[in-house]
């Protein structure tokens, strides 16, 4: 059997990773429509070996479309996801508009894909934050077998989770450093080339930021509502990958031994631990990959029963693209979906 699927945002990075994953995964699609603002109208974009013309999100009608992967922002998100779930489709969305949302399931299929099955009833299902996604693909196998009590994490996010213009902005600013051009910062409230920001989204009352709280609370959702999380995020001068350095205290003892055993057999990792020089997972070698790279995994002496490990994906693919389409790939596997048509 195939699908009628819609992506929203086409032209967008993660837009355009959705279409690449769906074809590298010969998804069973029986027709794919690629949709954008009016602005985006006629452009060109790849599906497979295809060209796709993106065609107005305004004025599409979603009858007789089965599912729909949204990637345009929580504003619009907001606006189309429960109209196009009222046509029939079943929306996978990649905002942080609905995460929280009780009636929404906020979905790592590695992690929780059990979930699904306890229903979708406004016809959603969340994406989680690209960071908080390869986290608890990380945390499943140790959280299962010792039962994580806290966690202290700090990310080290490329521009590209922040969208195209602010690729252009390092790139525009790396360029500007070489031939002492002037460079003013748009995207960034300071100049990200050759340098790193302690910011990642709009300050809270609490001192933290938003894309802090959302993995604290997403972490919560995902795996397990009594764990701890604090979080600093950082945006660093990479294009590609996000990375992640996480310090684990657990309710159980575990070695790290263990630990690697564990995460060498779970499913969706790779792990790179060698102790020696060269011998970790870095962004330039999870670029275009859809695994989550784990390394240095090591004891941490703090805490009584404590780990630290680096962790390491493409934050277009597993943190967004991929997990959406490995959720489409669930609902119809346990059979969660029929055809609209």
């Amino acid at each position: 059997m195939s699908y009628k699927v819609a992506i929203v945002g086409a032209t967008g990075n993660v837009g355009r990773e959705m279409l690449n994953v769906l074809a590298e995964r010969a998804f069973p699609a029986s027709e794919v429509v690629a949709l954008a603002s009016t602005r985006s109208v006629g452009i060109d974009v790849s599906f497979g070996d295809r060209t796709l013309k993106v065609k107005a999100l305004d004025y599409y009608d979603f009858k007789g479309t089965d599912i729909v992967l949204m990637s345009a922002g929580g504003a619009i998100s907001k606006e189309w996801s429960p109209k196009i779930a009222e046509a029939g489709a079943i929306v996978i969305d990649n905002s942080s508009q609905w995460r929280m949302d009780r009636q929404v399931p906020l979905i790592v299929p590695e992690v929780n894909v059990e979930a699904l099955n306890q229903g979708f009833p406004k016809g959603i299902i969340a994406n989680p934050n690209c960071s908080t996604a390869q986290l608890v693909v990380a945390l499943k196998p140790l959280h299962d077998e010792a039962k994580i009590k806290r966690l202290v994490v700090a990310t080290y996010q490329s521009v590209s989770g922040t969208g195209k213009a602010a690729m252009d902005e390092l790139f525009t600013q790396t360029r500007a450093v070489f031939v002492a051009d002037p460079m003013e910062p748009k995207i960034y409230p300071k100049r990200i080339a050759f340098n790193v920001i302690p910011q990642g989204g709009s300050f809270l009352d609490s001192g933290y930021t938003t894309e802090e709280w959302k993995m604290m609370v997403e972490v919560q959702k995902i795996l397990d509502p009594d764990i701890q999380t604090t979080c600093t995020v950082v945006r660093v001068p990479v294009f590609i990958g996000h990375s992640e350095a996480v310090h684990i205290e657990f309710e159980r003892p575990i070695t790290a031994a263990k630990a690697r055993s564990l995460l060498r057999e779970a499913p969706g990792l790779l792990l790179v631990d060698k102790q020696e020089d060269g011998g970790y997972a870095t962004p330039i070698e999870c670029a275009g990959e859809d695994a989550v790279y784990v390394s240095r995994v090591r004891k941490d002496p703090t805490v009584e029963n404590g780990l630290a490990l680096w962790v390491v994906a493409d934050n277009l693919r597993k943190g967004a693209a991929t997990n959406a389409v490995q959720i489409a790939e669930c609902l119809i596997n346990r059979k969660l979906i029929r055809r609209a048509a």
